[in-house]
């Protein structure tokens, strides 16, 4: 029987992984997408870390279409670290749990209606149905967070996150160029809640995620 495999080192370098196999993206015979991380870059050796798990809330507004991109093939790439169990939240007014289709960035892509208003309360409150073990679960909002509903309900969301001990963080939405465009005044108020807000690269993000996890 064979022996089963160790990796070679210690954490997985997320930041360096994403930038290594971005450009994997290959057509499936049954003509799906996949972007499938064959070149893993861990770091020096070190104990594996448990589970953890990663719920990417994304706002799906009309304005929000360049960030959602990059946002799919984000959750696409982190779908495939071992240690890592990746959610896909997309939000306008509704929210749709789109985690099925997280490992195939096309189908994710496809299943993404982008328009309508925006609810971030209604994301945060469904991402907190999801989580089970708050110490290791990572709660990141993409959005220009011009929330569309009373503050107030935005703010408790956010607090309970925190209250529960969970990691959050509030990414800006970029637009083609890459610029942030977001609500700096909702952003303020995030910030005091106990949300970090920055506006984050594809790769800023995957490496914020590895300092979390390991």
């Amino acid at each position: 029987m064979p022996r089963p495999s160790r990796r070679p080192g210690g954490g997985l370098d997320l930041a360096r992984t994403l930038r290594a196999n971005l450009a994997t993206a290959r057509r499936a015979p049954d003509g799906t997408v996949q972007v499938i991380p064959e070149r893993p870059v861990f770091r020096a050796r070190a104990q594996r870390a448990a589970d953890w798990r990663l719920i990417l809330v994304t706002d799906v507004s009309g304005s929000m279409e360049a960030s959602t991109i990059w946002a799919a093939l984000t959750a696409s790439v982190l779908a495939g670290v071992p240690t890592l169990s990746t959610h896909f939240l997309a939000f306008s007014t509704e929210v749709i749990d789109l985690t099925d289709h997280v490992a195939d960035p096309l189908s994710l892509l496809l299943e993404v209606s982008v328009g309508g208003g925006t609810h971030i309360a209604a994301g945060l409150r469904h991402a907190r149905e999801l989580v089970t073990v708050p110490s290791r679960t990572l709660v990141v909002v993409v959005s220009d967070f011009e929330e569309g509903y009373p503050l107030g309900g935005l703010l408790a969301e956010v607090r309970a996150l925190v209250g529960a001990g969970c990691h959050v963080l509030g990414c800006a939405s970029l637009d083609d160029a890459g610029r942030p465009r977001y609500s700096t005044g909702v952003a303020g108020q995030l910030v005091a809640a106990g949300m970090p807000v920055a506006a984050l690269s594809p790769l800023e993000l995957a490496r914020w995620v590895g300092e979390k996890i390991t």
